[in-house]
């Protein structure tokens, strides 16, 4: 089987005939997959939802639950399920990697290198390996930002390959493939956004799932990177693929990828999955640097300047920037974290001026000290608003005006995507707050604390009329659905967990920082 290049650096490589090892699956055990419950087969399950309809994991998970346990290497891409196999991607030993388990044993089935290739820079708190498989009946489609995207069958053997020139982002790459009719649609958003070169350009691709050509492309010159998946909104007789990029969501065609309209307002860092429901798409993106209300309290920002004061007299001077010292984003993240606060040089020389600079930010008499009333005057600094937005069909080119039904802009989270399930948006955000809002006009609920503090990185998802919440740190929380708060269990994992788990008919696994885990109903 051969294929012709196409333009650009986008190279088709075909299916290499080589001796496949054929993985032996054990006849006993649970499917992983039961014969009413969707499919788990992208980022955040069925359409990027988060919901598992006619799923029954444990409602009160502990330790007996539990059906198995494997190592496996790092990285942040979500498992995804298909015909009672996982499947995730990994970086090991400096090699891009897809894995693929039993789901009844946990067995590995088998592992696949990506070829070798530079790999891209990414944050510290992020991988090489963060964009979630997709997974279709009989094909599994990963994309890898250093190298593109690979399609194999289920038992591993490789399909068709193409190499994609890596975007520049800020942080890495991280938005997943999905799945529309006979192509993937991949957002391939860049920073060097350059409308002289086409390589440099934001864009969207559909790829022809049986063989890697290019279906359509349409281009984003207005868009830089971005880390949130597409979804595909279907209303009535019609569908529309909706991309959330840095400042606008818009929509567009699926078979085209003809534009059709775009809503501004959004920050420049766009990192949620758009949900739909109730006649409506919502949208949601936190305040550049997370901030989740439109009002922020200074306080947690100052307490954690505060630690730094060494002579304890409720300021802050310059020479008292030492160790860890940067300006806080994120206060509820442990000093030293990637995350706390704004990127400093390593250079000793380059981070003193750096130093300098965000001293000078705050100390506008010039007094040489930080005063709690100087650092929250200079709060307002932050750009743009936290937003979550409802909005309806219909309309051309900008609609925010005409077709957005209303917008919210608290509790609005940083990473996690919102949820939507029978008439409620669900939305979770760093510090452990749990929000619900009524989807028809934007009313808050409740907003309530739940046990596990710190930050959140996965996705709430729901499955038996139940949340399933884990924060960072490994905390598991279920909560009841609904307008009013109902804590039902919390179960400590003992282990960082960053992504959003995968549910079948009777199971929640779990990507932990080095294990990937079964918790299954005992029934």
């Amino acid at each position: 089987m051969t294929c012709a290049k196409l333009s650009g650096k986008m190279n088709f490589r075909p299916l290499r005939f080589q001796s496949l090892i054929m993985a032996i699956t054990l006849a006993a055990g649970p499917s992983g997959t039961g014969a009413d419950a969707p499919s788990w087969n992208q980022f955040r399950g069925p359409n990027g939802s988060g919901v598992a309809q006619g799923c029954r994991p444990p409602l009160k998970p502990e330790a007996g639950h539990q059906a198995w346990k494997v190592a496996i290497p790092p990285g942040l891409s979500s498992p995804v399920l298909s015909d009672g196999k996982i499947f995730l991607t990994a970086i090991d030993n400096n090699r891009l990697v897809t894995l693929a388990f039993e789901s009844s044993s946990g067995k590995s089935l088998w592992r696949r290198e990506a070829p070798e290739v530079p790999l891209e820079k990414v944050h510290k708190t992020s991988s090489p390996a963060t964009s979630t498989p997709l997974v279709d009946a009989g094909h599994v489609y990963v994309y890898f930002g250093s190298f593109g995207l690979i399609c194999y069958d289920h038992d591993g053997l490789e399909k068709w390959a193409r190499s994609i020139s890596t975007p520049k982002s800020l942080y890495g790459m991280s938005t997943s493939p999905i799945a529309y009719k006979n192509t993937v649609i991949l957002v391939i958003d860049n920073d060097s956004n350059l409308l002289k070169s086409k390589l440099s350009q934001s864009k969207i691709v559909a790829f022809k799932k049986d063989t890697g050509e290019v279906a359509w492309e349409a281009q984003r010159p207005h868009h830089r990177s971005g880390w949130s998946t597409p979804m595909i909104w279907k209303h009535g007789e019609d569908e529309e693929l909706i991309v959330l990029g840095n400042g606008r969501v818009r929509s567009y065609n699926p078979d085209t990828g003809a534009e059709k309209w775009f809503v501004g307002g959004f920050s420049r860092e766009t990192i949620a999955v758009p949900v739909a429901g109730n006649g409506h798409v919502y949208i949601s993106s936190a305040q550049l640097g997370g901030g989740a209300d439109d009002k922020i309290d200074p306080q947690p920002f100052w307490q954690a300047i505060m630690r730094f004061d060494a002579n304890n007299d409720g300021k802050l001077e310059r020479k008292e920037m030492t160790g860890h010292f940067t300006y806080p984003l994120r206060p509820e993240l442990p000093l030293g974290h990637p995350g706390f606060g704004i990127p400093l040089p390593e250079n000793k020389q380059q981070r003193k001026g750096r130093l300098d600079g965000i001293f000078g930010w705050v100390d506008k008499n010039r007094d040489g000290f930080w005063t709690d009333e100087e650092y929250t005057a200079h709060m307002s600094f932050r750009r743009g608003r936290p937003l979550l937005m409802a909005i309806r069909p219909g309309g051309e080119g900008n609609v925010e005006d005409s077709h957005a039904s209303w917008e919210l802009n608290r509790s609005i989270p940083e990473i996690p995507s919102p949820l939507f399930y029978q008439g409620h948006i669900y939305l979770v955000r760093n510090g452990g707050l749990l929000a619900v809002v009524d989807a028809k006009d934007g009313t808050q609920l409740y907003r309530e604390r739940l046990d596990g503090s710190g930050q959140y990185s996965a996705s709430p998802i729901v499955a038996n009329d139940h949340l399933y919440l884990i924060s960072n740190f490994g905390l598991l929380s279920v909560v009841k659905t609904g307008g009013k708060f109902e804590l039902i269990h919390r179960y400590d994992l003992k282990e960082p967990v960053l992504v959003t788990p995968a549910i079948d008919s009777s199971t929640i696994y779990i990507r932990s920082e080095k294990t990937l885990l079964a918790l299954r109903s005992k029934s």
